[in-house]
Protein backbone atom coordinates (compact mmCIF):
# COMPACT_ATOMS: atom_id res chain seq x y z
CA UNK A 1 0.00 0.00 0.00
CA UNK A 2 2.80 2.43 0.94
CA UNK A 3 4.25 1.95 -2.63
CA UNK A 4 1.26 3.05 -4.59
CA UNK A 5 1.10 6.02 -1.87
CA UNK A 6 4.62 7.28 -2.76
CA UNK A 7 4.25 5.96 -6.82
CA UNK A 8 0.70 8.71 -6.76
CA UNK A 9 2.77 11.02 -4.62
CA UNK A 10 5.85 11.12 -7.32
CA UNK A 11 2.94 11.44 -10.28
CA UNK A 12 1.09 14.22 -8.53
CA UNK A 13 4.91 16.25 -7.74
CA UNK A 14 5.35 15.77 -11.60
CA UNK A 15 2.07 17.16 -12.62
CA UNK A 16 2.32 20.13 -9.92
CA UNK A 17 5.49 21.06 -10.99
CA UNK A 18 4.49 20.78 -14.80
CA UNK A 19 1.60 22.96 -14.21
CA UNK A 20 3.51 25.45 -11.78
CA UNK A 21 6.01 26.32 -14.84
CA UNK A 22 3.46 26.58 -17.32
CA UNK A 23 1.75 29.39 -15.58
CA UNK A 24 2.72 32.83 -17.20
CA UNK A 25 3.67 35.96 -15.17
CA UNK A 26 3.29 39.01 -16.58
CA UNK A 27 5.98 40.65 -14.84
CA UNK A 28 9.20 38.59 -16.27
CA UNK A 29 12.24 39.91 -14.94
CA UNK A 30 11.12 43.66 -15.51
CA UNK A 31 10.30 43.94 -11.53
CA UNK A 32 13.93 42.77 -10.37
CA UNK A 33 15.20 46.39 -12.03
CA UNK A 34 12.32 48.49 -10.49
CA UNK A 35 9.84 48.56 -13.35
CA UNK A 36 6.67 48.87 -12.26
CA UNK A 37 3.71 46.47 -12.86
CA UNK A 38 0.88 48.81 -12.91
CA UNK A 39 -1.72 46.95 -15.54
CA UNK A 40 -4.57 44.33 -13.69
CA UNK A 41 -5.43 41.39 -15.30
CA UNK A 42 -7.52 38.41 -14.79
CA UNK A 43 -7.11 35.29 -15.82
CA UNK A 44 -9.41 34.34 -18.63
CA UNK A 45 -9.49 30.32 -20.48
CA UNK A 46 -6.71 28.35 -20.29
CA UNK A 47 -4.70 30.74 -17.85
CA UNK A 48 -7.32 30.20 -15.65
CA UNK A 49 -7.76 26.32 -15.79
CA UNK A 50 -4.31 26.10 -15.74
CA UNK A 51 -4.91 28.01 -11.94
CA UNK A 52 -7.44 26.13 -10.88
CA UNK A 53 -5.77 22.87 -12.04
CA UNK A 54 -2.88 24.48 -9.94
CA UNK A 55 -4.77 24.65 -6.76
CA UNK A 56 -6.55 20.73 -7.67
CA UNK A 57 -3.02 19.63 -7.57
CA UNK A 58 -1.94 20.90 -4.51
CA UNK A 59 -4.64 20.07 -2.38
CA UNK A 60 -4.45 16.24 -3.32
CA UNK A 61 -1.03 16.07 -2.83
CA UNK A 62 -1.81 17.23 0.51
CA UNK A 63 -3.93 14.91 1.50
CA UNK A 64 -2.18 11.69 -0.39
CA UNK A 65 0.72 13.25 1.87
CA UNK A 66 -1.75 13.08 5.60
CA UNK A 67 -2.51 9.34 4.27
CA UNK A 68 0.69 8.26 3.30
CA UNK A 69 1.83 9.53 6.48
CA UNK A 70 -1.25 7.82 8.28
CA UNK A 71 -0.93 4.57 6.79
CA UNK A 72 3.02 4.30 7.39
CA UNK A 73 2.83 4.30 10.69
Amino acid sequence: MQTYLNIAQIILSTALIIAVLLQVKGGGLGGIFGQADSVYRTKRGAEKTLFQLTIVLVVLFIVLSIVALRVGQ
